[in-house]
């Protein structure tokens, strides 16, 4: 479903990103995992078009997006849950779920807020509740179902248990293992091992912009040596 190859971004002067390829196969969960700062979260920003990348190929269902604006992106399929939530704070849940809207399209699940609301049900209880009001658990839930709103048939998910309490972030988990049985490919950046551990099949480590590790996720917490090559602080 997603192709990367030879991908090469930059921020201003700073080379990010380093002939960096990836690839997600329809159906899986894919994690990128690696330390604060190794380029996961600029990979998914690549992705999605919110950073334009200097060289390298980016086809998603077999179609060249690199360079494409990211609302162009957003409606062949693409869904981006941004770190750091972004939801409309003077807005109500329902009013903040409106806003996702796009049209159903082929292949890919398609949500209504009453789905959603079954799928997140605290969500459910606050539906009229102002996004600012919200827990910042409650708003990265809302962030998600926001985004599914748009009915993706792949989502890009950049740090989804950072900050949350470790209840939440069972909770997180077992919401993404829906998804993916809903027919939603995924594809998550990380730094907390567990968390990707518990909804991935697969995982690419990123070190300094570059791939250092690409296998299967039981393989990989198998491989004591690349964890802590790459992955302990």
């Amino acid at each position: 479903m997603l192709e990367v190859a030879a991908l090469n971004a930059f921020y201003g002067r700073a080379h990010i990103l380093y002939d960096l390829g990836i690839e997600v196969c329809r159906g899986e969960s894919v994690a990128l995992l690696g330390r604060n700062g190794a380029g996961k979260s600029t990979t998914l920003k690549s992705i999605m078009g919110l950073l334009r990348p200097r060289s390298g190929e980016i086809r998603f269902d077999g179609r060249p997006i690199a360079g494409l604006p990211p609302y162009a992106i957003s409606r062949l399929g693409i869904g981006y849950v941004p770190e750091d939530r972004r939801i409309f704070t003077e807005l109500s849940v329902l009013e903040n779920l409106e806003v996702g809207r796009q049209p159903p399209r082929a292949g890919a699940p398609s949500w209504t807020p009453e789905k959603l609301f079954a799928l997140f049900p605290n969500l459910a209880e606050m539906r009229r509740r102002r996004g600012g009001l919200m827990s910042g658990g409650e708003q990265k839930m809302l962030t998600i179902a926001r985004t599914l709103m748009g009915n993706p048939s792949l989502i890009l998910l950049d740090e989804p248990s950072e900050g949350l309490s470790p209840m939440i972030v069972e909770e997180m988990a077992r919401t993404i293992g829906r998804l993916k049985s809903e027919g939603l490919t995924v594809l998550l950046s990380e730094q907390n091992l567990y968390f990707a551990g518990l909804v991935s099949d697969r995982a690419y480590i990123v070190e300094k912009g570059r791939i250092r590790y690409h296998g299967r996720m039981a393989e990989l917490k198998a491989n004591e040596e690349v964890r802590a090559a790459y992955l302990t602080v």
